[in-house]
């Protein structure tokens, strides 16, 4: 540190840059004046703590309060009931109330038929002891009349579903040269009547979502339960829960003001608390979010009300986060309240939510319906427009057939705390591979155990003021399939489990079904492309069973294959005219107009189209890589704007373009008529990667919503929690830089915020510090630069350890000068020398 080479000592030099950060000019002449005799780092430590009792390189401990008092001045870090001494006289920001632990155990899975069975044997032989829970069950509500009603409706669909696929198959049959007898033809009726059951139930559930919508009134809707000026009691304690794990930092927090405020105005403040579940294990963002808790609290005063916990220990990913509040803190509240990184909820929301908790005590989960808004890539700009206008009809039609045995999403849903700890913790899949271990897909896993106990699960699909967000690329939006795809899979292992309610073992179907549906539809114009090779490039049989006394001609019918193909897309497309005409009717002002909004659902719906091939090849290797084990390495590169460059598309979808190529040639080859019918998959796989690239332009989103296209009410008339939450992103990102690790070593006061933080309040043992003595030693060595990320979680969570750093780089500064110079090479130098 050049510019700092004529103060006499660490301990003068130190000084200076204390005093550099002390906003009050008086206490900056007095910490100047008072301090410049002591020749000592040590002396000086003390001098700012006289009544501590720290020795040696642990004097630093004693002037953590001093020094953050000097820095914020007469507005005080934290109030004394957060900042206070700990056990040791060590100064602590308590980020999180005081622990009432509740027991909270999974119970193991028997996935296997023949395991339980083995199980039930040695349970009545007295050779194996029933598994017990350590409390008491929670009483699980009496059954209602709209389970009769549920019920009645799913067999309908299921009849309905039947004979319309029946009806294809037997239609498809009719098309195909050799009527189904051939082995080729078989294969291709087998997986075409697989994948028109599909389309079939997707589309009875849209149609009975727009005749619910377009009635306007529905007696089983939850929200119908009770009147918006219900009065709640003051026992209703509700906590929300928000797990974070290395997320966009100022998102996380803008989102979570903006939620807490709107809680604050709808006169129900008392009845909440927020809680920020933090897995993050990036050292760089541990000290952003722990900043921004700090900044949030202080300016909406929310201290006592918002709290932040960081994990040591990550198990269990997400579950495992909601597990360890609940363990910790569950049995505090009555219900608790699960968002996403990205969720902003209105107070009105929040507090219909806990009145329709309290109107129906056999309720266990109440699902809101999440509206995405708030980006603007063209891609996610598409993508909020489809579930704006289409999503409403399929959450409707899953509400009319399911009722109260229902899907959970995992965020934006209020729970029902006590038999969520009870019955709702989930053991890991037993067995090896890649579908045992940690359950990935939690929550249709949880709602299915909610539901096994009495308890209902409900989508609140006309509530609103619940909104999330969209990714922001078609690269990024397949990363997130890709978890998802292979926590569906695991999922699937637990159909035949004991219990389970039929209305979540299809769940489980579905979930595994809006994958698995990738390879067979590409399986299937596979085959369809073998028989052309095999009817082009084979002579006929005409007698394909010996004895035949009367050839088989084989017979293409190219206008009943049309009018098939024509039916097919009337079921996929049906259901988004439907929604346009649902929106045509009650008002289209907020998505730009009739013209406008008609004209962009033609541009989405092609749009889809071009997708819907390559999200095919990509889910079929998704699925494949997990069926197989195989770990698919994919980390997108860490960018500001959300675009996807030119060389990731390249190397993400360059084997689509090639397959894309190779498949039109052979066709080509084979018979270019075919290509009339193929041209709309491999068109679209050789233009893979310049749509992943467009689609994902910030400026081309911003011209369509110039534009008035793919236009929604959240953009049109956004809800001031939304407006609020871009306001608070902005304003955030105009704040000077979060601290750094190297920052949180050396500094005087981002070192003292980062101890106070710590969380790791061990007591006194010599195994302890020579730990301690052991990780000090090896951050010496490294160096600031290549220390590792573990041994940084380390320091941040150890307030001793990285107080004795602190004191280490100063105090022996020409031993170890990289720590000091590189903090404050793009610093001012002190200007009190």
């Amino acid at each position: 540190m050049s510019n700092n080479s004529s103060l006499s000592s660490p301990a003068q030099d130190y000084l200076e840059r204390l005093a550099l950060e002390v906003r009050h000019p008086g206490q900056r002449r007095d910490l100047l004046s008072g301090g410049a005799a002591h020749s000592t780092l040590f002396e000086l430590h003390q001098s700012l703590s006289p009544d501590a009792t720290f020795e040696g390189e642990d004097a630093a401990n004693g002037s953590i309060l001093k020094r953050l008092e000097l820095a914020y001045g007469a507005s005080p870090l934290a109030p004394p009931s957060v900042l206070k001494p700990d056990a040791d006289g060590r100064s602590q920001i308590n980020t999180a109330p005081p622990l009432k632990r509740t027991p909270m155990a999974p119970k193991p899975w028997t996935t296997s038929p023949f395991e339980r069975f083995a199980k039930s044997r040695k349970l009545k032989q007295g050779t194996l002891k029933p598994w017990q829970r350590k409390t008491e069950a929670p009483v699980a509500p009496s059954r209602h009349h709209w389970q009769k009603v549920g019920s009645a409706r799913r067999w309908v669909l299921i009849l309905l579903t039947v004979a319309q696929s029946a009806m294809a198959v037997t239609y498809m049959t009719s098309i195909l040269p050799y009527k189904g007898t051939a082995p080729l033809e078989i294969a291709i009726l087998i997986l075409f009547a697989l994948l028109f059951a599909w389309v079939s139930s997707g589309f009875w559930t849209a149609l009975m979502g727009f005749f619910q919508l377009l009635k306007g009134r529905d007696r089983f809707s939850i929200t119908a339960s009770a009147t918006p000026d219900t009065a709640i009691e003051d026992s209703a304690r509700t906590a929300l829960v928000m797990p974070i794990c290395n997320e966009d930092v100022d998102r996380v927090f803008a989102g979570l003001k903006a939620t807490y405020e709107s809680v604050q105005r709808s006169g129900e403040g008392r009845l909440f608390d927020f809680y920020v579940l933090s897995d993050t294990y990036d050292p760089e963002l541990c000290l952003a979010e722990q900043h921004a808790w700090m900044r949030l609290c202080k300016e909406v005063d929310g201290f006592g009300h918002i709290f932040y916990r960081r994990r040591r220990r990550r198990v269990k990913r997400k579950s495992g986060n909601i597990d360890d509040f609940c363990r910790r803190w569950g049995g505090q509240y009555r219900y608790m309240l699960v968002l996403d990184a990205d969720s902003v909820m209105t107070g009105t929301c929040l507090k219909r939510l806990v009145q329709l908790m309290e109107a129906n005590p056999n309720a266990g989960i109440i699902q809101s319906a999440p509206v995405a808004a708030g980006s603007n890539n063209l891609y996610s700009r598409l993508q909020q427009f489809a579930t704006s206008v289409y999503g409403p009809l399929f959450t409707a039609g899953l509400h009319f057939w399911q009722l109260g045995e229902s899907h959970y999403w995992g965020h934006n849903a209020i729970i029902r705390v006590e038999p969520f700890m009870y019955y709702c913790s989930l053991a890991p899949l037993p067995g090896k591979g890649a579908l045992a271990g940690e359950i990935l897909s939690h929550d249709f896993v949880e709602a299915a155990l909610m539901r096994r106990a009495g308890w209902g699960v409900w989508i609140a699909y006309d509530l609103p003021g619940s909104f999330e967000e969209m990714p922001p690329s078609l690269l990024e939006e397949l990363q997130r399939d890709r978890r998802w795809c292979h926590g569906n899979l695991m999922n699937f292992r637990l159909f035949m489990v004991r219990g389970m309610h039929p209305v979540h073992r299809a769940v489980f179907l579905t979930g595994v079904m809006s994958y698995l549906s990738a390879p067979l539809w590409f399986l299937f114009l596979v085959l369809s492309t073998a028989m052309l090779a095999v009817h082009t490039l084979s002579a006929p049989v005409y007698f394909p069973e010996p004895g035949m006394l009367h050839p088989q001609w084989p017979e293409w019918h190219p206008g009943k294959a049309v009018a098939l193909f024509s039916t097919t897309l009337t079921l996929l497309f049906l259901p988004k005219i439907l929604s346009v005409i649902l929106i045509w009717v009650k008002g289209a002002k907020w998505y730009g107009g009739r013209g406008r909004l008609g004209l962009s659902m033609v541009l989405e719906s092609l749009f889809s189209m071009m997708l819907a091939p390559v999200r095919m090849l990509f889910h079929t290797r998704f699925v494949l890589a997990a069926l197989l084990g195989i770990k698919i390495k994919w980390t997108s590169p860490s960018r500001d704007s959300s675009e996807t460059p030119w060389r990731e598309a390249i190397m993400r979808h360059g084997p689509q373009t090639i397959l894309g190529v190779v498949w039109t040639a052979g066709v080509y080859y084979l018979d270019p008529r075919f290509l009339w019918w193929l041209a709309p998959i491999v068109g679209a796989l050789m233009l893979s990667i310049p749509v992943s690239v467009i689609s994902s332009k910030v400026g081309l989103g911003l011209k369509s919503r110039a534009s008035r296209l793919f236009l929604i009410p959240e953009e049109a008339n956004p809800a001031r929690e939304l407006r609020a939450t871009k306001r608070y992103v902005r304003h955030a990102e105009a704040l000077r830089e979060t601290p750094r690790f190297i920052d949180a070593v050396v500094d005087p006061v981002e070192n003292a915020f980062a101890c106070a933080m710590g969380v790791a309040r061990h007591g006194v043992s010599p195994a302890l510090e020579r730990s301690r003595r052991r990780y000090l030693e090896e951050v010496l060595e490294h160096g600031p630069e290549q220390v590792p990320n573990a041994l940084r979680l380390q320091l941040l969570d150890d307030p001793v350890l990285l107080s004795r750093l602190h004191y280490t780089v100063w105090n022996e500064r020409d031993r170890y000068p990289a720590w000091v110079d590189e903090t404050y090479e793009h610093r001012p130098p002190p200007r009190f020398v």
